[in-house]
């Protein structure tokens, strides 16, 4: 199972007239509600992380790591998207990504980037999609934890 993950309006909501506190690794705090979010899909899906956002090449994966053990959010492995050399949008960039892949494996997509509205059928029915100013809640995460068992449903023999 794998995670596609944006970080800004879902990890860190993005609010014009609060700036985000910086914690000692120069990265934003992730939002209480989000860590309690993520957290809960992660254990119950045993989701690979991979980093959809802009700042995916910003840091290294092992500082990823870092990041989000500071965050107190246990990722079993994290990857990232290859740098969008082509400055691709986020929706060009995911299909761009799946079409080259071929994934048909399990996964679901959280972000709050609006141009995913437009994502094919496919994807945009593995899309949670966050307000930007709130990021992650427990109603997403109860989203994303639906369509997971949903599937484990389909598959089971």
């Amino acid at each position: 199972m794998f995670l596609y993950l944006d970080i800004d309006g879902v990890m860190v909501p993005a609010n014009s007239w609060k700036r985000p506190e910086l914690l000692e690794d120069g990265f934003p705090e992730f939002s209480p509600k989000a860590v309690r979010s993520l957290d809960r899909i992660i254990s119950t899906s045993n989701a690979d992380i991979v980093l959809t956002t802009s700042h995916k090449y910003k840091y290294t994966l092992k500082e990823w790591n870092t990041i989000f053990k500071r965050r107190n959010i246990n990722v079993n492995n994290i990857t990232r998207l290859p740098k969008n050399t082509k400055h691709l949008n986020r929706r060009e960039e995911l299909i761009h990504w799946f079409n080259a892949k071929h994934l048909k494996d399990n996964f679901i997509i959280i972000d709050d980037d609006k141009s995913l509205n437009a994502l094919p059928k496919f994807l945009k029915d593995r899309l949670i999609q966050t307000s930007g100013s709130v990021g992650l809640t427990d109603y997403l995460a109860d989203e994303a934890i639906a369509k997971i068992k949903n599937w484990n449903y389909e598959l089971a023999p």
